[in-house]
């Protein structure tokens, strides 16, 4: 019997009786648990086999929802939610006492965001009238590797784990912007990217008249900060250009459209614009695993805008894998 279920009632049930169910947002699918239930967190961890001090993200219905959780937010940053969510947008502040340890990974701060995405803000509101106040929901995949942006993406990583527990897929098509969400450190009268995505340093500059602060110095643990993440099984390899004569063979290519394919090389995509980019990346990178590739070369656009969060997030699929940690 498939795991993957297409009525956001059905999820409601779900994660109400204490279950997991990964949910679609715009960014990436997500584990989702209700963040008050312990257990139920506690099964995220070993889903994943994510290590237990790595904080998760509370996902919930709208801001006066987000403002439970957090102590407080500076006006900047209020204004920052009021325009940019539902959005790809990530808040990190001073926690509640709603925020366990077990969430915010022992941190005094916890990391909250309202998701872009129909049945997920439908189940939010509907789980919120049963009393559940937001889902944390990391990234349906195992740990360090390549994030699913469709419900097969997570039957391939995690559906053996979810059948076998009773757990489900809540399939709400493909995402849109492909890559996780933006990080934003909001505990000061500045803002501090702590993870780039589609929300800018430069939209954020401009919504909030506040510069952003590019040198933070000690900052809080976030999700998908370590050197090495979001890998594929294939060797992740960036590249000037299509020109280099040294490509090694069983490779795949991924580049904007208007820059041709090496001899030998399999294309693996061919976005049209950055944004196309990062809504593919996840996905031709799994299709070269498919492919049972041995290398992956990307032509990276250029790193403004989201080309920022693309470069980001292809550095760390490019370093040495963390296989061991996961």
């Amino acid at each position: 019997m498939s795991v993957i279920i297409a009525d956001p009632e059905a999820a409601v049930t779900l994660l109400a009786g204490g279950n997991l169910c990964a949910i679609p947002t715009e960014t990436v699918y997500g584990l989702a648990a209700d963040a008050s239930n312990s257990k139920a967190v506690a099964r995220i961890f070993a889903a994943k086999r994510r290590p237990l001090n790595h904080p998760l993200i509370v996902h919930v219905a709208d801001l006066p929802a987000a403002l439970k959780w957090v102590q407080s937010l500076p006006d900047w940053a209020e204004k920052l939610a009021q325009t940019c969510w539902p959005g790809p947008l990530t808040l990190v502040a001073n926690r509640s006492e709603l925020a366990s340890d077990q969430i915010t990974g022992g941190q005094d701060t916890v990391a909250v965001r309202v998701p872009n995405h129909p049945l997920t803000l439908d189940l939010l509101r509907k789980l919120r009238e049963r009393g559940i106040l937001g889902l944390v929901a990391p990234s349906a995949n195992l740990f360090g590797q390549v994030s699913p942006t469709n419900a097969q993406h997570v039957v391939s990583d995690l559906g053996s784990y979810l059948a076998e527990n009773g757990d489900a897929v809540l399939d709400g098509g493909s995402c849109s912007v492909g890559i996780e969400s933006t990080i934003v450190l909001a505990t000061g009268e500045q803002p501090v990217i702590l993870r780039p995505g589609a929300i800018t340093g430069e939209i954020i500059e401009t919504l909030t008249g506040k510069n952003v602060v590019l040198e933070p110095g000690n900052t809080p643990r976030v999700s998908g900060a370590l050197d090495s993440h979001y890998a594929p099984s294939a060797e992740v390899k960036i590249v000037a250009s299509s020109h280099a004569d040294n490509y090694l063979p069983k490779s795949g290519f991924i580049a904007l459209a208007q820059i041709p394919t090496p001899e030998g090389l399999v294309r693996l995509a061919s976005p049209e614009t950055a944004s196309d980019f990062a809504s593919c990346l996840y996905q031709s990178m799994r299709y070269g695993d498919e492919l049972k590739l041995v290398n992956i070369y990307l032509v990276l656009p250029d790193a403004t805008g989201i080309g920022e969060a693309i470069k980001d997030r292809a550095s760390k699929a490019a370093q040495p894998k963390v296989r061991g940690n996961s």
